[in-house]
């Protein structure tokens, strides 16, 4: 028996190719969905985008057949545009809502006795689905399971012999453990707790190269195994894609800022400029409009951008700490580099449709994103440039998305086992007792 997939407007606005996400099965999508969809058409975030994006969709596949009888897709499924016949199919339930509206269209479907399934981003209606005795699940086709998640690097026990041996040369073959490409290894031995040692696991020798003692970035230095590891990746430019996992305090924004700096005031730098993005979306209730312009409304989003800038600069001039120690002085560093091109602030609602090349992009924030939004902003990149993404997925600001669904997440996954590609979850917080307390046990 063929099944019927009722979707949800969120559904459809978290990834606008879902309707071919069902293989052979009919796809309904009730009229209310499309009125929504048209509501959200006119606006210029990325709401706005994929709802344009799915009409077109939609629009295109009427040349296949009548939307009200079912137009075939290349996918072998059929797309059906589905009323609400009775207004009373839904009693004591309020008849103005939408979602209920929605539902209404799933309930009918399985009266006639249908194989209907209600797929929706939302918990509440999936709840009141199954209330209704509708099967409800939540569109899972870009979901990762983040308890399992790839850390980027492991700890092996070896012989003590084995690690004087990688001390001695530099490196050491190391066929009997399976690597990804770009993971690193902690070493360690048995026989003497004391020998250990830090290495990335090169593919071409298969091997593990020991990694140097002493780096920094703009007076920043790793205060941690998992920091170490993130500088390797960040200041490796053949390592185009890094993404940085963990809590709050971690260092993650910190580390790639400072990195970023590094590379582009070189003196024969790789890098045109630094370019730092964040998706606008408020933790908690939102304030409503911001004023001023667009660069004045960005500064209050990017704020916590700035608060790191004008700590790496006082750590990378601390020998002029009176040039330095005020605020106003850390803006003005800011500034300086921001007015001479080599700092750029944008929303990401402005990054769809620019060509990025030879820049050194942050996304920050970025567990509040899209699978599809993801790849929206990696396809930007132009020739030389280096994208960092960084995030938390269990703090997570976008109703839609979880630790297993967001895009940081399902990038990871996806990617871990390119050759451009590297990955470090950071766990232990740097920032203070306090943070440190707080994301461990609130």
């Amino acid at each position: 028996m063929a099944k019927n997939f009722v979707l949800d407007t969120n559904v459809l606005i978290h990834n606008p190719q879902s309707i071919y996400s069902f293989a052979d099965n009919t796809i309904i999508i009730p009229i209310t969905v499309i009125e929504e969809l048209d509501q959200f058409k006119s606006i210029s975030d990325k709401k706005g985008m994929h709802a344009r994006q799915v009409l077109r969709e939609i629009d295109s596949l009427i040349k296949k057949g009548a939307l009200k009888k079912g137009a075939k897709m290349q996918n072998g499924g059929t797309l059906k545009i589905a009323l609400t016949l009775k207004e009373d199919s839904l009693p004591n339930m309020n008849k103005e809502s939408n979602d209920n509206k929605i539902l209404a269209v799933a309930w009918e479907l399985q009266q006639q006795g249908e194989r209907v399934f209600f797929v929706s981003k939302d918990v509440n209606a999936r709840i009141k689905a199954e209330a209704l005795g509708i099967k409800a699940r939540d569109y899972e086709r870009e979901q990762v399971e983040y308890t399992s998640l790839y850390k980027g690097w492991k700890e092996i026990k070896l012989k003590k012999e084995e690690i004087l041996t990688l001390y001695r040369y530099g490196k050491l073959p190391l066929t009997k453990y399976q690597f990804l490409r770009n993971e690193f290894a902690l070493l360690k031995t048995e026989e003497d707790p004391k020998t250990s040692a830090i290495c990335r696991y090169n593919e071409s020798d298969q091997s593990l190269v020991l990694l140097k003692k002493n780096v920094e970035a703009m007076g920043i230095r790793p205060l941690n195994l998992e920091q170490r590891f993130a500088f390797e990746l960040l200041l490796d430019d053949s390592v185009q894609l890094v993404t940085l996992l963990g809590p709050a305090g971690t260092g993650k924004t910190l580390i790639a800022l400072a990195c970023a700096l590094l590379k582009i005031l070189d003196k024969d730098p790789l890098y045109e400029k630094l370019l730092v993005t964040r998706p606008i979306i408020p933790m908690g209730k939102d304030i409503g409009y911001l004023p001023g312009s667009k660069d004045r409304k960005m500064n209050y989003w990017m704020q916590p951008i700035f608060d790191n800038l004008g700590f790496i600069f006082k750590s990378a001039y601390s020998v002029k700490k009176a040039m330095f120690s005020s605020k106003k002085s850390k803006r003005l560093t800011t500034d300086i580099l921001m007015k001479s091109n080599l700092i750029e602030i944008e929303a990401l609602t402005y990054i769809r449709g620019r060509s990025i090349p030879h820049q050194f992009l942050i996304v920050d924030e970025a567990q509040n994103l899209t699978p599809h939004e993801i790849k929206t902003i990696v396809s930007r990149a132009g020739d030389g440039t280096k994208i960092i993404m960084t995030g938390d997925p269990e703090q997570i600001d976008n109703p839609y998305l979880d630790a297993n669904s967001n895009g940081l997440s399902y990038t990871v996954e996806r990617l871990k086992a390119e050759k451009i590609f590297g990955h470090v979850f950071l766990s232990k917080s740097e920032r203070s007792k306090l943070a440190s307390l707080a994301a461990e046990n609130l």
